[in-house]
């Protein structure tokens, strides 16, 4: 089978997140600049869910560009994927209005681990499926980031309970990590057509 309709469809969930996403931001009842203050921990994780969306949009792309083909394994692997992602709009929510307390800041790191190990999953039954002398298997490689980023998450979630916004900064940090454009499928791919 081919990647057309597994990609369409993982763009339309992707985009139906986003939107419940920005359907939970509520505009303050009050007209000042001040009114806005309180909903600053709500914008923010906002935000910061939104870059993650963003950054997993942007790689599932590219994953599935390489890829010549699917199977049950990716089409399960990949709704394992989507099934984390959708509960981005929840977590974002309950840690948000909770102004980053302790537990939905964790709870928060356990969906961001939990959906990290499901694209890893998805590109190693891509891998699978393409073959060791793939382009997807140079272009990936030892892949680090996608491996040290779970570990991250894992030592955000304790850093929740000393104090929410370690936390937070480590979610940041492992962000920009990712938003460092990652080159290396269209490296490979412009090695291969030249």
């Amino acid at each position: 089978m081919g990647t057309t309709r597994l990609e369409a469809f993982s763009d339309g969930v992707i985009a139906i997140i986003i939107t419940i996403m920005v359907l939970e931001l509520r505009p303050p009842h009050g007209t000042a600049l001040a009114d806005l203050r309180p909903l600053l921990p709500v914008f923010l994780s906002y935000v910061l869910s939104f870059v993650y969306l963003g950054i997993y949009w942007s790689n599932h792309h590219h994953l599935l560009h390489v890829a010549r083909r699917v199977d049950g394994a990716v089409m399960w692997s990949n709704l394992l994927l989507l099934f984390w992602l959708s509960l981005v709009p929840f977590t974002t929510a309950w840690m948000g209005e909770n102004h980053g307390a302790p537990i939905p800041s964790a709870v928060y790191g356990l969906l961001l681990i939990l959906t990290a190990l499901s694209y890893l999953l998805l590109q190693r039954s891509i891998l699978r499926l393409e073959g060791p002398q793939s382009t997807l298997a140079s272009a990936v490689g030892r892949d680090l980031k996608g491996k040290l980023s779970p570990l991250g998450y894992a030592l955000a979630i304790p850093l929740a309970f000393v104090h929410e916004w370690l936390a937070w900064g480590l979610y940041v940090i492992v962000a920009l990590v990712w938003l460092v454009p990652d080159t290396r499928i269209e490296r490979r791919i412009s090695a291969e057509e030249s």
